[in-house]
Parts: structure tokens; C-alpha cells; sequence
């Protein structure tokens, strides 16, 4: 069986609430933890944040789609754009040594999913898949990272 929902927000920080809102109701649905359930929403809100900042250069008259699917054994989000081509093999987060803000989305993203990839099939935009897996995984996020290197 799957559950899914799917949301189309304007690409303007004011509706990143809204995402939030149904980023957490999505999750606890799935019968994640409210630690999981902070993770989750807040790798959610950075990747359309980005989305955002720079597929759309801050054009807020845009759309963003999220889709959420609960599946046997994972929880699935995928955020998509109609923006500038992300460079995937450019992604990377600042060194968590320096001090400053900004440039935690990518570590934030990868802390809450175990996949994070984009679709290259998409001609136009992004197309970002990002799955944590629920079965056999503890909510923590060593043990996750842990029996991921381990399979």
C-alpha cells in the first residue's frame, strides 16, 4: 500500500511554514520519532530553501512541487523545479570547522536521508529523490549511518 501526498508551493519563504506543516504530518503519519520528525522538516525547508536561493535566483513567482510517499520500509520526498539545472557534482557543504552562517543545507539533508539524489532524466529543472529508510534503522543518526556502510 502507499501513501502519498503531494503539495505545490509559491517559491516565496513566506509558504516554507506551510511545507513544514505538512513535512511533519507526513512524517508522523509514517510513525516516525519527533526527533526523526525535526530532522526530517528541517532537510525538507533547506531543499526548497535552495530550491529557492538558486534554481530560481529568488524569483518568488514560482512553483516548487513536493511529494511525500510512505512505502514499505522508507519515507519518500521529492522536491521538484522548473530552474536552473543544479550541478549535482558541485553540491557540497561548507568545512564544518569554520565558523559562519549558512552552507549547513547539504550536511542538514544528508543527516536526515540516506539517499539523496537528482533525477538526470528531468530535461528542464531539478528533480531531487530523497528516501530515508524505516525499517531496521534507529532514529539515530550514527546508527543509521552506521548500518549503512555496514549493508
Amino acid at each position: 500500500m502507499k501513501n502519498s501526498a503531494v503539495i505545490t508551493i509559491p517559491s516565496h519563504p513566506q509558504y516554507l511554514s506551510v511545507l513544514r506543516a505538512v513535512t511533519a504530518q507526513m512524517c508522523m503519519l509514517s510513525g516516525m520519532s519527533e526527533r526523526a520528525v525535526d530532522e526530517v522538516k528541517l532537510a525538507v525547508d533547506e531543499a526548497c530553501s535552495n530550491v529557492m536561493k538558486h534554481a530560481y535566483r529568488g524569483d518568488t513567482g514560482r512553483k516548487i512541487m513536493i511529494q511525500f510517499r510512505i512505502v514499505p520500509d522508507s519515507f519518500e520526498v521529492i522536491i521538484e523545479d522548473n530552474g536552473i539545472k543544479a550541478r549535482p557534482e558541485r553540491i557540497e557543504g561548507r568545512d564544518l570547522d569554520q565558523v559562519r552562517p549558512g552552507g549547513l543545507g547539504v550536511h542538514l539533508i544528508k543527516r536526515a536521508f540516506d539517499t539523496f539524489t537528482f533525477d538526470k532524466r528531468k530535461k528542464k529543472g531539478n528533480r531531487l529523490k530523497l528516501i530515508r529508510h524505516t525499517k531496521g534503522y534507529h532514529d539515530n543518526y550514527t546508527d543509521r549511518k552506521i548500518r549503512q556502510k555496514d549493508s
